[in-house]
């Protein structure tokens, strides 16, 4: 199946206005580990006839990270910025993939003359099911694993989004089994704060090593996650276990993409 993704530009240009933005955001577009997710996502959408589009190169990082290192002055520029080609595209609703994008642009976009509806894209996801656009193979690769989900700072506790990607990993009748820190308990992977571009500070360990061993002793043959930050924080901590046989760290929309065989 070949993949569409057009951008605003091409549709605006054909006189269509799509129903969904979808905001790639910078790992998304740069990492190659989230990449794939990005596809992942892009499969799903484009099997279920989503009518979306991408800003392309439009598209500058929301702010996220100068915001949570304390650069307020760039973090604004960067949001102006975006919220001016939003606002000439006529965004309405916006689908991203990574918490941190969809916590700026929902919470931190509207006092900047940036109001939209947004949507992570594990509760898009689940809404195509629930509707009956997506439908999943019953005897999935993932039926009777063991899968834990890693809760995402700014998906769970920052905006209580903590039953959809549950709700997923069960659809594909996987064992969802908890860590003991999770939900509102979880445990940050160690991206947070802008903690992803730099180096930590002295302690007795690696926060990433601290969380992966969470998620190890639960014996999980998958580590589910809904961010790209998280994704490469846990596959590290797999790393460092030495445990890259026999578990995987993979993203809500990998899961259901390849449980909806596209």
């Amino acid at each position: 199946m070949s993949i569409q993704v057009p951008t605003m530009a091409e549709m605006m240009a054909k006189g269509e206005n799509p129903d969904i933005l979808f905001w790639v955001g910078c790992s998304g577009s740069f990492d190659d580990r989230a990449k794939k997710i990005t596809k992942a996502l892009v499969k799903i959408l484009n099997n279920c006839q989503v009518s979306f589009a991408v800003l392309g190169s439009e598209e500058s990082c929301t702010g996220d990270p100068a915001k949570r290192a304390g650069n307020e002055f760039t973090y604004q520029m960067q949001a102006m910025m975006n919220i001016e080609v939003l606002n000439a595209y006529d965004v309405k609703k916006i689908v991203t993939a990574c918490p941190h994008c969809f916590n700026t642009l929902k919470n931190e976009y509207p006092e900047l003359g940036g109001e939209y509806e947004v949507v992570h894209h594990t509760q898009m996801i689940q809404d195509l099911i629930n509707t009956g656009k997506l439908a999943l193979e019953k005897s999935g690769s993932f039926k009777g694993k063991k899968i834990t989900f890693h809760d995402p700072c700014y998906l769970g506790r920052a905006n209580d989004v903590y039953e959809a990607p549950r709700q997923l990993i069960e659809k594909l009748d996987a064992e969802l089994v908890e860590m003991k820190r999770c939900k509102t308990k979880g445990l940050c992977c160690g991206a947070g704060g802008a903690q992803m571009f730099k180096e930590a500070e002295k302690g007795n360990k690696e926060i990433n090593i601290e969380r992966t061993d969470d998620a190890i002793e639960t014996a999980a043959e998958v580590i589910a996650t809904g961010c790209p930050f998280c994704n490469t924080m846990m596959t590290d901590g797999i790393k460092n276990a030495e445990k890259e046989e026999t578990v995987k760290v993979l993203d809500i929309a990998e899961l259901i993409a390849n449980a909806a065989e596209l």
